[in-house]
């Protein structure tokens, strides 16, 4: 397999790019491994895992309601902002007009989602996210959604507002990185 370069910024790496002393098998498991690393090189490696473990739950919960992750996040989408015409939804997943018609006749065929005719322009449809589809979307997430949660109530109020300003600058970092500053999410400052 392609072993890819791990970098935590202010380590120095080992030979797999890897923080030193940190191999493939306790990257993968950052919990005992990254408390015997430096506290900069241990957050590095958790941010990494999450950003892996985040991907993985994603295929579960596609996998879980049958879609493909250009659906899911269609789905994420309608659930998040509400009913989108065809087009708004296109400019939000960045695919073409086409690509979102066989996404949503996908969503539609499998009883995720339904399309409706706009309340104020006959000419256009909306596409609703079915009551059932969200329910059991937010049934996948729960897990994880109040396993956070809970995590974060056994926090001070010190603690909580440290963990906060970190990572919203964490999320400043990713936001610089890209071109266009990324999407825009709910509840979210736009990009200056």
């Amino acid at each position: 397999m392609d072993e890819r370069r791990k970098f935590v910024p202010g380590s120095e790496t080992g030979a797999s790019g890897a923080p030193a002393g940190v191999t493939p098998a306790t990257a993968a498991r950052p919990g005992p491994a990254a408390a015997s690393l430096p506290p900069a090189a241990a957050i590095g490696v958790c941010l990494h895992e999450i950003v892996q473990l985040s991907r993985a739950f994603e295929r579960q919960v596609g996998q879980a309601l049958e879609v493909n992750s250009t659906d899911l996040s269609a789905m994420e989408h309608l659930m998040q902002e509400g009913p989108l015409t065809p087009s708004e939804l296109s400019r939000r997943l960045d695919i073409s007009t086409a690509a979102t018609t066989l996404v949503v006749d996908r969503l539609v065929a499998l009883g995720h989602a339904q399309r409706h005719p706009h309340a104020s322009d006959r000419r256009k449809v909306v596409v609703v996210p079915a009551p059932s589809s969200v329910v059991r979307a937010f049934e996948e997430l729960r897990p994880v959604i109040g396993g956070v949660a809970a995590l974060a109530e056994d926090l001070s109020a010190a603690e909580r507002n440290v963990v906060a300003e970190f990572l919203a600058r964490v999320v400043g970092v990713y936001r610089d990185s890209l071109q266009d500053g990324g999407p825009a999410l709910p509840g979210s400052r736009p990009a200056a």
